[in-house]
């Protein structure tokens, strides 16, 4: 008898499910509600808050509006976004990630704190990303992102250094790259690193990595904006090479059930359940 499991620490994180609950409360309420950015990188959970009538907005579109409300997602905002709100009389309904607001508070003292020596802020974190743009911002532009250690290694090191992280990269590459950077400063300057990844999403990776392990075959169910999504899905394939990552049910490849028993099925933390349990219900037609 073939078994078809979800992984219980899959789907959404603390951050993306107080943003889903805010936009749908205000829903209800009827009035127009617009989203700065996809409120999470998953299309099927985006359709299914569009059908309820949220408005999804790039940031150019954002500028234009005026008097509306705009419900600012989990991976937070640049100040100057905050500023075109006040300027055009707009409404914030803020679900910044506390995790991402805390980090953005402390980088932003760093900036402002006045140095003896010239000293660089250096983000480890995806170029472009939503949430880095918004750490890149309380530094007026002025914080460098890396996203690797060989990256790391074009640092100035004849000048301070002041590492943070994007609350959902890898924490051995963080370490990593703090332990290159404590080997190369110059005794001249000065370095700290800290540690700011989400426990939340961190422990997420051993956790996924003994689920993959106990399944002949593992469903990874991912939207493909998702950058947490790829590092998750990368874990289970480095302990599982029988790992495929899947937008949605209609992707499942049904011939791979032939020698597989145990079927497991996980996510991102921008992953809904219910898309989960729509692959499993699916899966379970053809067993």
């Amino acid at each position: 008898m073939k078994k078809i499991e979800i992984d219980n620490g899959s789907g959404f994180c603390f951050g993306v499910t107080t943003a889903i609950r805010k936009a749908e409360e205000e829903l209800a309420k009827g009035a127009p509600l617009y989203c700065l950015g996809d409120i999470v990188h998953n299309g099927r959970e985006c359709e299914r808050l569009k059908q309820m009538g949220l408005i999804t907005i790039n940031h150019d579109e954002f500028k234009e509006l005026h008097d509306v409300k705009v419900l600012l997602r989990a991976h937070g905002e640049p100040p100057e976004t905050y500023e075109t709100a006040r300027k055009n009389n707009i409404e914030i309904i803020d679900a910044t990630c506390p995790v991402v607001l805390q980090l953005q508070k402390r980088i932003k003292k760093e900036y402002d704190t006045p140095a003896k020596n010239e000293k660089q802020i250096v983000i480890y974190g995806k170029n472009g990303h939503a949430e880095v743009l918004g750490l890149v911002g309380q530094t007026e532009g002025k914080a460098i992102v890396i996203e690797s250690l060989e990256e790391a290694r074009r640092l100035d090191f004849s000048k301070d250094i002041r590492l943070y992280s994007q609350t959902t990269k890898s924490l051995d590459e963080f370490y990593r790259i703090t332990e290159y950077i404590r080997q190369h400063i110059s005794p001249d300057a000065t370095f700290q690193s800290f540690d700011t990844i989400c426990r939340q999403v961190a422990n997420r990776m051993p956790n996924i990595r003994e689920f993959a392990r106990l399944h002949d075959l593992i469903f990874f169910v991912c939207g493909k904006k998702s950058s947490n999504g790829k590092i998750l899905f990368g874990e289970c394939k480095k302990v599982n090479p029988n790992s495929y990552l899947i937008d949605d049910p209609a992707d499942i490849d049904y011939s791979l059930l032939e020698n597989a028993q145990t079927i497991g099925i996980c996510g991102a933390t921008s992953t809904p359940k219910w898309l989960m349990e729509a692959c499993r219900k699916e899966l379970e037609k053809h067993l």
